[in-house]
């Protein structure tokens, strides 16, 4: 049975019924790490069957491989639905890019008869056959053998599906379930083919609205690439794209771009990361071989990270240290350092954050033009005159670091639109960040988890193209091996 989000009406398809278990504005649950979803194969499960069994769909004539050669963002002006006449969207297919992403859309089905995953998902979903393989090819449609755990939010009608597909009964008489457990069977893996078959009790989640990347094709990517060897790439990422791709979208990434623009077979894989919105050196590794050793330097701290960094306000010579939340979400919270005794509650468990300034030296402020080139956001800072350019040696290599490092110490990265406001909130209202230097003592829990709630809420959203901050030159061994990027955009 296959229940619309929120009013739950049975929507019965041509011998294919789905069971939309829960509203698609739950999303954080399922989400696994990028680098910890597993690929789709079919030796690893008896989910596929023999596929001449069943009638393949027929799939259209254009070709799968999504052209990747530079074009103008102006050209790019179609999306990938339009709406109606009767105010729902109406889909068609994921390229061209769009200029914009949409809201978010996760749907999560089980399905309840075997069937094509692409006819399956169409007539659950009421989408078109093509936007459905678009999907598949990049990576945004997600299978586990068994349903997983509804959140505590779910409606009893949602619980009682769960409980109807996962009931011990039902599990044991799944062939392809037998000798996992059932944690094993709730592991999530990208299906990765068309013409895949899906058996009843499979659980799907699919992300109807990848995060897209339009800048990826309004850049020569062969004149990005560093050094070319036959272990690695080195790749001056452009600011506004994923390095390895999201968890919706493997597609439109430095890796897959790069690849193509060097004609390689294989592809290439990410050794490291920077944000989406930080510019600069990245390692790309030719084989699993290498990215293996290229890990193994990173955890024996033989790879060296330097960073130019353009900061709203001066910012001090020397070693910053911070404590960051381990919650992997964004934003990034951080604690200061010399909170670390008196103030021992927030910070326990909390990762050490380090980085050094080396330099940092009074430059211009962006220009107009070039912040309406690179889409940079107003985030109100009243001095516009002149900005701080610091050259930054990163110690330990923590998500989001050098921008909340420097939004904590009242010096946030020109354009950075999550971090900038809270420190801008906190300069007007000192004692707004609870982690701060300024930070108010709470009586109780609750307090305390009401000021964390709204210090959150003081942070924007995150940059849609550039903020100043690049990687500027990246080392290893002792610096046998050191490639720099080009200037930064500021400049």
């Amino acid at each position: 049975m296959a229940f619309a989000s929120g009013s739950f009406t049975p929507i019965v398809t041509n011998s294919l019924i789905a069971s939309r278990l829960w509203t698609p504005n739950w999303r954080n649950g399922f989400f696994s790490p990028f680098n910890m979803v597993h690929t789709f194969a079919s030796s690893r499960s008896r989910l596929l069957k023999n596929k001449n069994h069943y009638k393949r769909l027929a799939l259209s004539s254009c070709s799968k491989s999504f052209c990747c050669q530079s074009t103008a963002l102006s050209d790019i002006n179609s999306t990938s639905h339009t709406v109606s006449s009767n105010g729902h969207l109406r889909y068609g297919r994921l390229m061209p890019c769009p200029l914009q992403n949409s809201p978010p859309r996760v749907e999560h089905l089980v399905v309840t008869k075997e069937g094509p995953v692409v006819e399956y998902i169409c007539k659950a979903l009421d989408l078109p056959p093509l936007y459905v393989e678009d999907l598949i090819q990049f990576g945004a449609v997600y299978y586990a053998l068994v349903c997983p755990k509804p959140p505590p939010t779910a409606s009893p009608e949602q619980i009682k599906v769960y409980e109807e597909v996962t009931d011990p009964s039902v599990l044991r008489k799944r062939t392809s379930i037998k000798g996992k457990t059932v944690r094993e069977a709730q592991k999530t893996f990208k299906i990765t083919r068309a013409d895949e078959i899906v058996e009843a009790g499979t659980y799907l989640r699919v992300h109807v609205h990848p995060k897209r990347f339009p800048r990826c094709y309004d850049i020569d990517w062969k004149s990005r690439i560093i050094a070319v060897t036959d272990d690695y790439v080195v790749l001056d990422k452009p600011a506004g794209t994923s390095v390895g791709g999201t968890t919706d979208n493997i597609e439109e990434s430095c890796a897959t771009f790069a690849t193509r623009a060097l004609g390689f077979s294989a592809p290439l894989l990410t050794t490291h990361q920077i944000d989406n919105c930080t510019e600069g050196c990245v390692v790309l590794a030719r084989s699993k071989e290498y990215c293996s050793v290229f890990h193994g330097k990173i955890r024996e701290k033989k790879v060296r990270k330097l960073y130019l960094a353009l900061a709203a306000a001066p910012v001090p010579i020397g070693i910053l240290t911070h404590y960051m939340r381990p919650i992997n979400m964004a934003p990034r919270l951080v604690s200061r350092g010399k909170q670390v005794l008196c103030f021992s509650d927030f910070v326990k468990g909390w990762l050490l954050c380090q980085l050094e300034v080396l330099e940092c030296q009074k430059v211009p402020w962006p220009s107009s033009e070039i912040q309406r080139t690179y889409n940079l956001e107003d985030c109100g800072w009243a001095l516009k005159d002149y900005a701080y350019e610091c050259q930054i040696n990163l110690l330990t290599g923590r998500t989001h670091q050098i921008r909340a490092q420097l939004a904590a110490c009242s010096a946030p990265v020109v354009g950075d639109s999550m971090y900038m406001p809270a420190a801008i909130a906190e300069i007007v209202c000192p004692g707004s960040n609870p982690f701060g230097k300024n930070k108010k003592l709470y009586s109780n829990e609750n307090d305390k988890s009401l000021a964390i709630d709204e210090w959150i809420a003081q942070h924007g959203k995150e940059p849609s193209v550039a903020v100043g901050l690049q990687a500027c030159q990246i080392s290893w061994d002792d610096g046998q091996h050191c490639y720099g990027a080009r200037m930064p955009w500021w400049r």
